[in-house]
C-alpha cells in the first residue's frame, strides 16, 4: 500500500493543467472529502504498528504534494489570465494619459502677447537679477531720488548695485539700448518687491509692459492702443485714464477699467466701486531716451505697465492671489479647459 501512495505522489508532482477545471478536478481527486487522502487515513488504523509510522509519512507527504501542487497551477493560470487581459484583446482603448494644465498666469500671459502680437508688438525678454542703472538711473532715477521709495526693493547682500528688478521696464531700457526706432515690444515677466503677503498682493508677480518708440507718437495713440486692449482681452471697452506720476514717463495716467458689479468677487476686487486699476502708461520721458541712447527731440513715444497676476483673478475669479503660487493640484486641474 505504501508503494501505491509513493506512486500517487509521483503522478501528482507531474501532473499539469491547461485550466481552473481541471485542477479542481485534482484538488478533489486528492484533497476532497471522498478523495484518495480521506480512504487512505481511514485505512490508517489497519496498518499493522510497525508500517504506522512510514505509513502516516508517506500520507502526509502525499497531502503535501497534492495541496503545493494545486496552489502552484492556480498562480499560474491567474498569471496568464491577468497577462492576457492586458496584452491580449488589441481592440481595447488605450491607457488614458493624464492632461496637465497651464497655470493661470502662462494663460493669461498668452492672451496678452497674442492682442499685441496683432498690432506690431513683438516680445522681448531680460534678466530677474539686474542692476541699478537699468532698473532705476536709466528710468530717470538716479540715486537718492525720493520716487525709488515707491518701490521696495530686494537687494543682493553682497553687492548693493545688485537687485531682483522691480518691474520689467528694466527690459525696456536694454532693448533701447540694443535697437533703433522704431521700437514696438512687449516684456511679460516675474517682477519682486518687498511687500507684505496677503490676499491681495505678494512679494513676487508677473507684468507685461509696452513701449512703442517712433517718429510724432502722441498720447492719443497710446489711448487708442489701450481701448483696443481692453476691448480684446475683457470684452469692455469702457475705460478711464486718471492723471498719474511716473518718473519715466510724462504726462502719466492710471488706467482703470469698468467691470462691473456681478458677483462677490467683483465687489472685493473692484473694492465696491465696478471700476478696477489694470495698468499705468504715459508718454516716455525724453530723459529716458537720451539715457538709453535715442534721439528725444526726432523721436516720442509710450509705455505701459500691467499686472499679470491682477487680471488672471479678474478673468477667472479667483478670490485669493497666494493661490496663484502655492502649486496646490487641486487648484490648477481647473484650467485644464483654458487655452
Amino acid at each position: 500500500m505504501i508503494d501505491k501512495i509513493k506512486e500517487l505522489i509521483a503522478e501528482a508532482e507531474a501532473f499539469k493543467a491547461q485550466s481552473k477545471e481541471e485542477v479542481e478536478a485534482f484538488r478533489i481527486k486528492y484533497l476532497g472529502k471522498k478523495g484518495l487522502l480521506n480512504d487512505y487515513f481511514a485505512e490508517f488504523k489497519n496498518v499493522a504498528n510497525e508500517q504506522k509510522k512510514e505509513f502516516g509519512q508517506t500520507i502526509n507527504q502525499l497531502k503535501k504534494t497534492a495541496e503545493d501542487k494545486v496552489n502552484a497551477l492556480k498562480e499560474e493560470l491567474e498569471s496568464k489570465e491577468e497577462v492576457k487581459g492586458i496584452y491580449g484583446d488589441l481592440s481595447r482603448p488605450g491607457e488614458p494619459i493624464e492632461l496637465g494644465a497651464r497655470h493661470p498666469i502662462s494663460i493669461v500671459k498668452n492672451q496678452i502677447i497674442d492682442i499685441f502680437s496683432r498690432i506690431g508688438f513683438n516680445v522681448s525678454e531680460g534678466p530677474e537679477i539686474e542692476d541699478d542703472w537699468h532698473n532705476f538711473t536709466a528710468l530717470n532715477l538716479p540715486e537718492y531720488h525720493p520716487a525709488r521709495d515707491m518701490q521696495d526693493t530686494f537687494f543682493i547682500q553682497t553687492d548693493p548695485d545688485i537687485l531682483l528688478r522691480t518691474h520689467t521696464s528694466s527690459v525696456q531700457v536694454r532693448y533701447m539700448e540694443n535697437n533703433k526706432p522704431p521700437i514696438r515690444t512687449i516684456s511679460p515677466g516675474r517682477v519682486f518687491r518687498n511687500e507684505a503677503i496677503s490676499a491681495r498682493s505678494h512679494c513676487f508677480f508677473h507684468q507685461v509692459e509696452g513701449l512703442y518708440i517712433d517718429k510724432d507718437v502722441s498720447f492719443a495713440d497710446l489711448k487708442q492702443t489701450l481701448q483696443y486692449f481692453t476691448t480684446e482681452l475683457f470684452g469692455k471697452s469702457k475705460i478711464r485714464l486718471r492723471p498719474s506720476y511716473f518718473p519715466f514717463t510724462e504726462p502719466s495716467a492710471e488706467v482703470d477699467v469698468y467691470w462691473g458689479l456681478e458677483t462677490e468677487t467683483d465687489y472685493k476686487m473692484t473694492k465696491g466701486t465696478g471700476w478696477l486699476e489694470i495698468m499705468g502708461c504715459g508718454m516716455v520721458d525724453p530723459n529716458v531716451l537720451e539715457n538709453c541712447g535715442i534721439d528725444s527731440k526726432e523721436y516720442s513715444g509710450f509705455a505701459f505697465g500691467m499686472g499679470i497676476d491682477r487680471i488672471a483673478l479678474l478673468l477667472h475669479q479667483i478670490s485669493d492671489i497666494r493661490l496663484l503660487s502655492e502649486n496646490d493640484v487641486r487648484f490648477l486641474e481647473q484650467f485644464k479647459s483654458a487655452l
